[in-house]
Parts: C-alpha cells; sequence; structure tokens
C-alpha cells in the first residue's frame, strides 16, 4: 500500500512491510556475505519482514528512529535505534554480529555515491535524506563489511513509497546496490 502524501522522511512513523515484488533480489546474497547462516537467510527469504518505527525528537533536540523488526510469524528480527547525530556506537546485533554503526540526516549533495543520491521525492530532497552507516566489528567478527544506506520517500509506479538504498561491500571487496521498497500498512 501507498504511503500517504503528507508522510515525509520528517517522521517515517509507522508499520512498513518489505514489498519483494518492488525491492530488488540481492537481499539473500547481502546477508549471505554478512555471514548469516543459510537456514536463517532462507527463514528471512520465505518470509515477511514488518517494520515498526517510532520517529521522535528527545527533550534535547536529537533526531531517533526506532525500528522493531518483526518476520512472519512473530519471530523477531533485529532492532534498530538510531541516534542521528553522526557519532559511532558499537552494537551486538543477534543477526549481524557486532557491529559499529553512525546516522544522520544529510542532503544528498554531501554525498559520494550516485545510488545513495537517486530517486528521491522532492521533500525527502529538501529535508534530506536519513543516512545510516554500519559496518562489521572486524576484530570482535572476524568478517569485514560495511552497508551505507539513505533512507527516504520515491515515487514507484505513480505510488509514494518508504525506500533504502543499500550501497554494500563486502569482504571480498563485492559491490551490491540494491533498493529495498516498503508498503505502508498504517501507523504503529
Amino acid at each position: 500500500m501507498a504511503a500517504p502524501d503528507n508522510l515525509t522522511i520528517v517522521d517515517i512513523s509507522g508499520k512498513y512491510t518489505m514489498n519483494k515484488d518492488l525491492s530488488d533480489n540481492s537481499t539473500d546474497e547481502i546477508l549471505r556475505l554478512q555471514g548469516v547462516p543459510w537456514w536463517k537467510r532462507k527463514a528471512i527469504g520465505l518470509g515477511s519482514v514488518t517494520l515498526n518505527i517510532k520517529h521522535y525528537k528527545d527533550d534535547a533536540g536529537a533526531e531517533h528512529v526506532d525500528i522493531d523488526q518483526t518476520l512472519t510469524g512473530g519471530i523477531p528480527g533485529t532492532t534498530e535505534k538510531r541516534t542521528l547525530t553522526w557519532t559511532e556506537r558499537e552494537n551486538e546485533d543477534h543477526l549481524f554480529g557486532p557491529v559499529i554503526g553512525k546516522s544522520r540526516r544529510t542532503k544528498v549533495d554531501v554525498l559520494e555515491d550516485e545510488f545513495l543520491k537517486k530517486g528521491w521525492t522532492d521533500d525527502t530532497l529538501e529535508y534530506g535524506v536519513i543516512q545510516s552507516y554500519v559496518e562489521s566489528n572486524t576484530p570482535k567478527s572476524g568478517t569485514t563489511w560495511i552497508a551505507n544506506q539513505t533512507w527516504g520517500m520515491e515515487k514507484i509506479n505513480d505510488e509514494r513509497r518508504y525506500v533504502r538504498h543499500v550501497k554494500f561491500t563486502g569482504p571480498g571487496g563485492e559491490d551490491i546496490e540494491c533498493r529495498l521498497v516498503y508498503d505502508y500498512l498504517g501507523a504503529a
């Protein structure tokens, strides 16, 4: 389902599910390169991923995006707690292992990669995309990968959608570009 016109990247609070027909088909390869076991990748591939997003500012004015993911049948996925201050934070993710990440709101003209810049609605360009940069904590995980993402709104088939662009670099230098498109399910 399309997102309403008044839903912008300023506040993406709501419930979303990944639209597999509109999303790129490279998520399994990215998960494999991140070291996710075959059986977990198959469960993720067969099920639906739902995001419950709470987007808010704290008392100090810092912007936060908290995301709880669930798979079909209520199986818990990862939990993302993002503070958009571009400050590195370590996390022990039950799916991806030890990671280091940072997030911010930014204008696309400061981004280097063209894939992360293109396709956004005018309001997303005006307010800035959300950039999420996460890499494996190599000394703790024993692997090396980078997932550089931008989040925003796009028009796809004349419908407004929440979208993530993922620029992934794998342990062997693999370079994967993946667009994840979500259906809006309503308020969380």
